[in-house]
């Protein structure tokens, strides 16, 4: 007999729409701070009511973190602390600081989990592009390293993931050239390779007061490469049934969109503007207005359980 609690169906992807929340209100500052608090409001309750979730049905918990998928999928909640940190910092202080050491602290047990228990002997068949997300995450602390004045603690996180870069992408591409064939509930993870540049190029330029112009202008041309082969699939892959894994349409786009903004912005500063720049910057800006606000539905509605027919039991074990 299935469950029908609201918080039991709550799928564990969910932790990462409430980080491409957070992320898409600072990137949405400049035009509002109203905007910029809602979406991290927002961020802050599907984060919590995944955490009432775990607390409320552990076991279902545990299952999920067995699956590598799930697991690799799950650093977004500690990604999502970090980048909140940030947001109640005015109000709280240096007990913000403490939440934000406690976010690197969980980043860095849940990608020791992940690894000793997915890497250590990789399947191939369900590696995924999921993989980037425990070892990238830790440059969400670049990101807001400054808001805390920790500029050691984010350059540090982001060499880390600037390592990893040239560790993972050839790993993860190996699997999907020479394992083509994906399942349906997978295939939009495909999405999630167009992420590491982008929180690469975001956490760079905030974490470094002089960036590098060869480092910036590598990541900027690899989070634009990686960004349009993205798109091309992107079609495809909404024309797929719901699965929790719409999430990968989420956060990977909110964050290539900061990057180039950010990249641009910074081109404008030394006097060197180039205004296709910010125009793809805000053309990107729009695009995951319109995922993010399109999967929170979805997700919302899947959740409910109005989402129209694939509503089984074996449906939704497939979409995990």
């Amino acid at each position: 007999m299935e469950r029908t609690d609201f918080l039991s169906r709550l799928p564990l992807p969910i932790t990462a729409v409430s980080l491409s929340l957070a992320s898409l209100g600072n990137l949405l500052e400049p035009y509002s701070e109203g905007i910029r608090l809602f979406c991290g409001g927002l961020a802050f309750v599907l984060l919590f009511a995944f955490f009432v979730k775990i607390l409320r049905y552990p076991r279902l918990f545990k299952e999920d973190m067995k699956n590598p998928v799930m697991a690799s999928v799950f650093c977004t909640f500690s990604m999502t602390i970090i980048l909140l940190s940030a947001y109640i910092r005015p109000y709280l202080g240096p007990a913000a600081a403490v939440i934000w050491y406690f976010g690197i602290g969980l980043h860095t047990v849940l990608v020791l989990y992940f690894t000793w228990n997915f890497m250590r002997k990789p399947v191939f068949s369900r590696v995924y592009a999921c993989y980037f997300i425990g070892y990238e995450g830790f440059v969400t602390a670049s990101v807001t390293a400054e808001k805390f004045d920790a500029l050691a603690v984010g350059q540090a996180a982001f060499w880390f993931g600037f390592c990893m870069l040239f560790v993972l992408i050839p790993f993860i591409t190996y699997r999907y050239v020479t394992l083509p064939h994906v399942e349906d509930p997978a295939k939009p993870l495909f999405c999630i390779y167009t992420a590491p540049p982008g929180l690469c190029l975001t956490g760079y330029l905030h974490a470094f007061p002089e960036p590098s112009p060869v480092i910036a202008g590598f990541l900027t041309v690899l989070c634009l490469f990686m960004y349009t082969m993205v798109c091309s699939r992107l079609p495809g892959f909404l024309r797929l049934p719901f699965y929790p894994s719409y999430a990968s349409f989420t956060f990977p786009f909110v964050i290539s969109a900061t990057g180039i903004t950010l990249m641009g912005e910074n081109l404008h500063k030394i006097g060197f503007p180039v205004f296709v720049l910010d125009l793809i910057g805000r053309v990107q800006t729009a695009a995951a207005v319109v995922l993010i606000s399109y999967v929170l539905l979805r997700f919302i509605l899947y959740t409910a359980d109005y989402h129209g027919t694939h509503t089984s039991a074996a449906a939704r074990r497939r979409a995990a």
